[in-house]
């Protein structure tokens, strides 16, 4: 081990001090454009790039004016200099003004502009950062926006051939077991009331499998309880979010293409529980299952009418809302049933239920 002198240790710890310094700057520059150019935080933005470069001032613009800004500016000048960047989209230099284009996704957006003894290369570099943050952020607005329209088909399509089969079920029980038929009645208000509430994008894993045991119950009484559950969740999981109707498509799924068309009793379990960071939930069933090539085309969506929508629209949102190496997972084969499972994060970033 080589042996350091006290100087040699000081000056070490106050290089990894300003390391560390510009890469807090640096992410909370990314933070403060979360909402874009003309969000409510990008003049911290600005100020927290004029500390990461020791500029006099720093202004952030869009193709037409500037929108935020820390220190001093001649707006004349500003308004130039913009110009001049965007026309010929590089680095112009004007002392005492600098500034570089904006260039997000391979679109012009708009140019950084700086006053003070800011190099061409630092410039560039601050450009850059400023550019990722609002291609991250136009990234994750599309993201939720991918995931609502998905919400909303899947909303749109809440099986008319189950309703139609519940309120048969429930007709069926009113002379017979009157007591039965309010129960089913009651179950299948709240199934319609969870399924179309206006309460937001997200819910706890405790609504989900509510959701999912009310379903599940109509659907006993359909097959005359032929249909055997169980439903099985960790405590530590019932108050995780997770985005809305995940697990209902998936329990759907089970019975209508791994039991409904098939004698005898089927057994479905749903399991939810922690594994380490993640909340897993996992719908099994002892079906028909499917051919795994077949199960690849079922989440592409390419099976239309074999359950591929509503499986396809949770994956998808799934991937939108978590990113890509989240989805939905099916293990299956032919005659051997199929289990589907979900690992998402126990805590995420803007997933929270109302």
């Amino acid at each position: 081990m080589i042996a350091r002198s006290p100087h040699q240790q000081l000056r070490r710890r106050g290089t990894n001090a300003a390391a560390l310094a510009a890469l807090r700057l640096s992410r909370q520059v990314g933070e403060a454009l979360a909402d874009g150019l003309a969000g409510k935080h990008a003049g911290d933005a600005a100020r927290r790039l004029a500390r990461l470069l020791g500029a006099d001032a720093v202004a952030l613009a869009d193709c037409d004016r500037v929108l935020a800004a820390w220190g001093r500016f001649d707006p004349a000048a500003a308004s130039q200099i913009l110009a001049e960047t965007l026309d010929e989209l590089e680095t112009v230099t004007d002392p005492p003004l600098r500034a570089a284009p904006l260039v997000v996704s391979g679109d012009l957006a708009g140019g950084l502009i700086v006053a003070g003894d800011v190099t061409d290369a630092e410039l560039t570099e601050a450009a850059r950062l400023v550019a990722t943050a609002l291609d991250h952020a136009d990234l994750d607005r599309a993201r939720e926006r991918i995931a609502a329209a998905d919400l909303r088909t899947l909303r749109a399509q809440i099986s008319p051939h189950f309703m139609h089969n519940a309120l048969a079920a429930i007709s069926a029980h009113t002379r017979t077991d009157p007591e039965r038929a309010r129960e089913l009645l009651t179950d299948f208000s709240d199934y319609l009331r969870y399924s179309f509430a206006n309460t937001g994008d997200y819910a706890t894993v405790a609504d989900e499998l509510q959701a999912v045991q009310t379903y599940l119950e109509l659907q006993r009484a359909r097959f005359d309880d032929r249909l055997d559950i169980t439903v099985q969740v960790a405590p530590e999981v019932l108050p995780v979010a997770i985005p809305f109707l995940v697990v209902q498509p998936i329990v759907e799924n089970a019975v209508r293409h791994g039991f409904e068309s098939r004698p005898g009793v089927g057994h479905i379990a749903v399991r939810g529980f922690s594994e380490g960071p993640l909340c897993v939930i996992e719908v099994e069933d002892d079906g028909a299952g499917m051919n795994p090539e077949h199960a690849k085309a079922v989440l592409t969506g390419n099976e239309r009418g074999t359950g591929g929508i509503g499986l396809a629209n949770v994956d998808r949102r799934l991937r939108a809302v978590y990113g890509p190496e989240y989805g939905l997972l099916l293990d299956t084969a032919q005659g051997a049933g199929t289990k589907a499972t979900v690992r998402i994060p126990r805590y995420a970033r803007g997933v929270l239920a109302q």
